[in-house]
This record gives C-alpha cells, sequence and structure tokens, in this order.
C-alpha cells in the first residue's frame, strides 16, 4: 500500500528541484509529522526540506497572531460582556457561563465563513423578538432584559474582538476572518514563495479565499484526495465539496481537472460486526489484535467513532500489542481524582452544616480511602447516631487526632471564597501524591489537575469575580469538560488508535472502525448554537448535511487505500440503549463491489474475550 503522502513527496520531488523553497500546508500538526517521515524515509542524503505546516499555523502566520486558549477567551469575553452600560441586568459568572460557550461557537462560525457581523446580529435580534412575542403575550421584565440582551449581541461582539487584536491574540474564526482580509499583504510579500496544500476536504470561507488567491498567482498547487469512484458518482456525499471546488473556483478555468486515483475497487477484505454494547466492542477488538502479528500491528489503525470508548480499549489491547500511539485524550472529567473534587465542591458550595447525604458521598469515594483512613469509621458513627446535618467540628471528632488535618481540608468551611478552595485542593493533591494511586494514568491525571489548580490561580488573581468559590467551580466545570490526558507520541510505527479527525490525510493497510453507528458516523443533528436553521440557509452556513458530508469523506477516504477493514457497530437495541448500524456501513452493502470480499458477524450475548485490566504499555 502506498499511502497518499507517499504520492505526494514522490510527486513534488519530481516537479521541483529545490524543494527547501517550498512552503507546504497540511489539515493538521499530525499530518506534518506524517509527511516529514516519509520524506526522510525516501530521501538517503542529506537535503534541506521545505516548511511543512498545518493550516492553522498558516492562518496564524497571514493573520500575525495567535489563537487565545478556551478558558482565556471565555474570561475576555466575559469582561467584554461586563463592559456593556446598555445590557443593566448583567449575569453572574457562573450564570454566564451557561450560554457563553455556545455564543463564542457562534462568532467562531460567522468569522470562519466571513459573514458581515453587523447584517448578520441585526437578523439574529428580530429572530429572538419574534420567538418571545409569539410565546409570550405581554411583555414582562425578563422579556425586556431577554429582548436588550439580544438586541446588544453585536456590542459584545465588537468588544471582544477589540480587546483581542490590541493584544495580538484571537479565537479561532477571528484568526481565520484576519489571514482573509490581509491575504493581499501576505501576497505582496511572499507571492512569489511556492505553497502547496495537501488533503483538504470541506474548507470554511476564509480557507477558501485565502488558498483561491495563492493558486490565482499561478506558482502554487493544491493536490486533492478523493477515488475516481467518488468523486464521479455526483449522489456521493463523500465528493460534494471537491466538487464544488473544481466546478467553481476560477482556477480550473484554466486548469484541467485532476486524475483522482482508481484503488477504491481494488480487492478488500470487509468484515462487518454487529456487537449487543461498547464493552463488548472493546473485547471484540482485543481478541481480534491478539491474532495480529506484530508487522501487521505496525500497519493496523483503530478509529474510534465515539471517543469515549478510549479507556475500554486501552484496557482491552492484548499483551502482543508492545506500543501503542494514541492520537487522543482521555476526557479529564472521567477519572475519579476529577469525581472526587466535583463532590468535594458540592459539599463546600451548601452553607451551614452538611447534609449526610453530601458527607457519605465524599467519603464513599475510593480516593477518600487513599487520604483517610478513619472515612468508614466516621460514616458508621453518624448512622449509629442518626445524624442528617453534621458540622465540621462535629466530622472531626469522630476521627484519630492523627486525621484531623485532612479532614480540616476537606469540611473546615472555605467562606465560599476560592483563595481558600485553592489552598485546601492543592494541599490535598500533594497529600494524594505522597500515596500509591491504583493506576499510572490516576497519577498522571492528579498532575494534570495541580497544573489546572495553578492555572485557574494565575486567573483568579487577575480577575475579581472569580474569588467566590461558585464562580471558581464554574470555571473548574468548564476547563475540566474540555480537557484530556495527552497519550500522543512521537513514533509513526506502531499499533495507531485514533479519533475519526486525526485520520485525515493518512493511510493504513488495516483498519478497525468502532461504533460505526448514526450519531456517531455521521454525528447528525446538533443544537449547541443560537443560529436557528433558517439563518443558517440565509448567510449560506454549513447545514447539519454538509457535516455529515465531511463524516462521509473521512470515513470513505480511510478505505480508499485500506486492504483488511473491520466495522463494528452496536446492533439495535431496545428503548433509550437504541442503536442503528450506520448509513455508511449500508452503503457498502448497497454498492456490494465485486472486489470487496464482504462479511457479516453477530457477537451473541455471550461472547467473552480474555479477562483484561489495566496494564502499561510503552508510549511510542
Amino acid at each position: 500500500m502506498r499511502a497518499f503522502l507517499e504520492e505526494s513527496i514522490e510527486k513534488i520531488q519530481s516537479e521541483y528541484s529545490d524543494i527547501s523553497k517550498l512552503i507546504i500546508v497540511l489539515p493538521s500538526k499530525r499530518a506534518g509529522g506524517f509527511l516529514k517521515n516519509y520524506l526522510r524515509k525516501q530521501t538517503s542524503t542529506p537535503f534541506f526540506a521545505p516548511q511543512i505546516i498545518s493550516i492553522e499555523e498558516f492562518i496564524q502566520e497571514l493573520a500575525n497572531l495567535k489563537i487565545i486558549s478556551s478558558e482565556e477567551l471565555l474570561l475576555k469575553c466575559y469582561k467584554a460582556y461586563s463592559s456593556i452600560t446598555e445590557i443593566e441586568n448583567k449575569e453572574t459568572f457562573e450564570n454566564f457561563t451557561a450560554w457563553a460557550t455556545t455564543l463564542l461557537n457562534d462568532f467562531n462560525e460567522i468569522d470562519r465563513y466571513l459573514i458581515d457581523p453587523k447584517s448578520f446580529f441585526s437578523y439574529l435580534s428580530s429572530i429572538k423578538t419574534l420567538e418571545k412575542w409569539g410565546a409570550e403575550k405581554e411583555q414582562t421584565p425578563l422579556i425586556d432584559d431577554f429582548l436588550k440582551f439580544w438586541n446588544h449581541i453585536h456590542l459584545i461582539y465588537d468588544n471582544l474582538n477589540h480587546e483581542l487584536l490590541s493584544e495580538g491574540i484571537g479565537y479561532q474564526g477571528m484568526v481565520y476572518r484576519k489571514a482573509s482580509e490581509d491575504i493581499e499583504h501576505y501576497l505582496h510579500n511572499k507571492g512569489n514563495l511556492t505553497h502547496i496544500f495537501i488533503g483538504f476536504n470541506a474548507l470554511n470561507k476564509a480557507e477558501e479565499h485565502i488558498i483561491q488567491e495563492l493558486l490565482e498567482v499561478g506558482n502554487s498547487q493544491i493536490f486533492w484526495d478523493i477515488d475516481a469512484y467518488f468523486y464521479n458518482d455526483p449522489e456521493h456525499s463523500s465528493s460534494i465539496f471537491i466538487r464544488n471546488y473544481l466546478q467553481h473556483w476560477k482556477y480550473y478555468d484554466t486548469q484541467s481537472t485532476p486524475t483522482f486515483s482508481e484503488i477504491y475497487q481494488r480487492p478488500k477484505t470487509i468484515q462487518i460486526v454487529e456487537a449487543q454494547n461498547n464493552i463488548q466492542q472493546a473485547k471484540y477488538l482485543g481478541a481480534l489484535l491478539e491474532s495480529l502479528s506484530e508487522e501487521t500491528l505496525d500497519e493496523t489503525a483503530i478509529v474510534l467513532a465515539d471517543e469515549s470508548l478510549l479507556m475500554p480499549v486501552l484496557y482491552s489491547l492484548p499483551s502482543n500489542v508492545k506500543s501503542a500511539n494514541i492520537t487522543m485524550g482521555a476526557p479529564l472529567e472521567s477519572f475519579n481524582i476529577v469525581h472526587f473534587f466535583n463532590t468535594l465542591f458540592k459539599l463546600q458550595l451548601k452553607k451551614g452544616s452538611y447534609y449526610y447525604s453530601n458527607v457519605a458521598a465524599l467519603l464513599n469515594h475510593p480516593f477518600s480511602d487513599i487520604l483517610l483512613k478513619s472515612a468508614k469509621h466516621i460514616l458508621s458513627e453518624m448512622n449509629r447516631l442518626n445524624i442528617s446535618h453534621i458540622s465540621a467540628k462535629k466530622i472531626k471528632s469522630l476521627a484519630p487526632e492523627e486525621e484531623k488535618g485532612i479532614l480540616e481540608l476537606l469540611f473546615d468551611p472555605w467562606n465560599q471564597q476560592s483563595t481558600q478552595a485553592l489552598q485546601s485542593c492543592l494541599k490535598l493533591i500533594e497529600l494524594a501524591q505522597i500515596e500509591e494511586l491504583s493506576s499510572q494514568a490516576e497519577k498522571i491525571a492528579l498532575r494534570k489537575l495541580e497544573g489546572l489548580f495553578l492555572k485557574i490561580q494565575t486567573l483568579i488573581e487577575r480577575n475579581d469575580y472569580l474569588k467566590e468559590l461558585v464562580s471558581f467551580q464554574s470555571l473548574f466545570a468548564q476547563l475540566i469538560a474540555q480537557d484530556s490526558l495527552d497519550f500522543e507520541g512521537d513514533a509513526y510505527d506502531g499499533l495507531q488508535i485514533m479519533g475519526v479527525l486525526e485520520t485525515r490525510v493518512l493511510d493504513f493497510k488495516n483498519v478497525i472502525f468502532l461504533s460505526v453507528n448514526e450519531g456517531f458516523l455521521p454525528a447528525g443533528r446538533s443544537n449547541a448554537s443560537y443560529i436557528t436553521s433558517d439563518l443558517k440557509k440565509q448567510f449560506e452556513l454549513p447545514f447539519y448535511t454538509e457535516k455529515d458530508a465531511i463524516y462521509a469523506y473521512h470515513f470513505y477516504r480511510l478505505l480508499q487505500r485500506a486492504e483488511n477493514i473491520t466495522l463494528l457497530y452496536n446492533g439495535q437495541g431496545k428503548g433509550l440503549s437504541a442503536s442503528e448500524k450506520s448509513r455508511f456501513i449500508m452503503q457498502i452493502e448497497v454498492d456490494n463491489l465485486k472486489q470487496h470480499q464482504i462479511s457479516h458477524k453477530s457477537l451473541s450475548a455471550s461472547f467473552e474475550a480474555r479477562e483484561s485490566g489495566p496494564r502499561e504499555i510503552e508510549k511510542s
């Protein structure tokens, strides 16, 4: 199997005598790493490499702006919101966080698609007004506040952009818009350089404008990766973006249509496996990997359409998997230590004495057993004395003297103050690091959490409104939801475990897809936006159908060059557990190409693989 990136390198080397002067732009940093690896393998003599960067790095260079972190953006947005005098009854920070992330995502979208913000927000405000007047017969003070907010939403956008621009930073969409606006300046300075764009598919309007402007100069190229089988089918969703570019870009008025590969119809073995649930998928994967040789594992990718399967998959890896390169992170909120602190916050947010249920939830937590030997004894005494509410002083009286220091950290009131909470949390982490934790992953999570608390400490010092415990807890929840433990390694050999987006531009001989179900492949509709469907259509923002087409492209592109494919999905359940086989599998079954050897397997409820548990593998 020859990967698309290998083919691209060969083409570049055949067309350019001095590749060191090229700027090669790819969809991701990971793809850039693979390209460099292929380049090293194909060149035996020393050479000067081209500049290889991701599209996000390239856009930041064009805009001369750095993309801000999500937590800094949230705080900058609150500052912009708080400065608007026209909005009288402002939300507290904790209430603000409940809707701000969605609003920021919408800002991101309209900027990436170069929508005029003034007209857009005017339409959005009108729609929100109509929605409220349609639902309510008379205008109450609450409705009045609601309408004032939407009438002034453009001020949040303007204030935020002005603040960020003055500091040389921006959120992703803002940086994309600025790069698109500044492309003429970039061409004036670097238009003589050759830019090669490799492996792109669904471009936003800013990317389209930038790439077309560079192509128009006449010394740059773009390499598309799509099989002729898909491109030549006008009804196939995986090809709608590339077909549109080739039909409508001015560049192709003078350029011939590229010749696309014809490899999808080559012989492949495709096994379609119906599992009962996620755990059974992971167990079957483990049994399958156990049967593979080391050489085969080196050419294998496991793709998780549902990234929550990462930990079950890691637990199911057999002993013959000596190393694995994991390109995604395990959600930080899935670790026991995070649940422990969430439980502690819930207890401390209650003023006065503590409810028995909150104390029991904390002391019954596995992490409490590590810190506190008397946890079960305290609960036993509370039950014996039939205590429903209890003070910190009473809790400490039920424990031995040597453990009162830890009990003070847990139960002495934080007085609704962030600084006191931080001191206690950091001290608890310090004590926990001395103890023996159950797994290496938990130890890493603990260190990650310590770094997160220190980051919050810095943010609290800069922002007075974060000094209340409830604001601290809201920020903590936001950061935890967005963070993960990064397992990514540097090697490009060995078993690869990745999410769908990480597969961009990469190819593998053997591909194992998990959770090939509707709702994951494709992901389906999402309501996390204030932009109505009608407004999206009017301003040509991507709809769920376009997002489905993006998943179709990633799925079928990865199958193009693969020779051995396993597609696992959860079968039809009942009620809340109901699941549906992906339309992508059904399309393969309907096409039923004669070169494809398709087999089906249904795992019975009694299917069992070897017993598995946490183990350490070498991080490649």
